[in-house]
């Protein structure tokens, strides 16, 4: 399993509370799509994740942007993930970025709304944001590997389920 994050805003730890921290204990690896905003921050989920596959955002201190690209893609069962923080142009920016990265998912944060939009040639997440929601439900999103992709969960901080989808792999 695969936990999925964005925009934590943390001065001092990773925030991670409920079902988000119980996902993050879990996984085989944590994605996280920016903005944890200091090193203390962007540490802590070094220590909470066995693996952490991140990068930087635009609230993101100078020593964080120093440790983290702006943008990486990584394999997970199959599946070609592109992450970043934002594009300019939103979903379609978005979508070139992951057609660019030959990506199957693009995750990325920045709006702390939680949402899944297909497109032609990939599917676009955004977890939303665990700790500092804006409005919105505090969410994470969980990766599960299945038949030829991914599974996936939005959930809320009581690990409820806000929406699903699935992700096929390339064969």
């Amino acid at each position: 399993m695969f936990a999925v994050l964005s925009d934590t805003h943390s001065h001092t730890g990773h925030e991670l509370a409920g079902a988000v921290r119980d996902a993050v204990a879990d996984a085989d690896a944590v994605l996280h799509a920016g903005d944890f905003t200091t090193e203390a921050a962007l540490d802590a989920f070094h220590d909470a994740a066995e693996r952490l596959h991140a990068v930087h955002g635009n609230s993101d201190t100078e020593a964080v942007r120093e440790r983290l690209p702006a943008a990486r893609t990584v394999d997970l069962a199959g599946v070609r993930v592109a992450l970043t923080h934002r594009r300019r142009g939103g979903p379609t920016g978005l979508a070139m970025f992951g057609r660019e990265r030959g990506a199957d998912l693009v995750v990325s944060g920045h709006t702390h709304r939680p949402s899944v939009t297909e497109t032609e040639h990939c599917t676009l997440l955004n977890p939303g944001s665990h700790a500092e929601p804006r409005g919105n439900p505090a969410s994470h999103a969980v990766l599960t590997p299945d038949a030829g992709g991914l599974a996936g969960e939005i959930r809320d901080r009581e690990g409820d389920r806000l929406e699903s989808f699935r992700v096929e792999g390339r064969n």
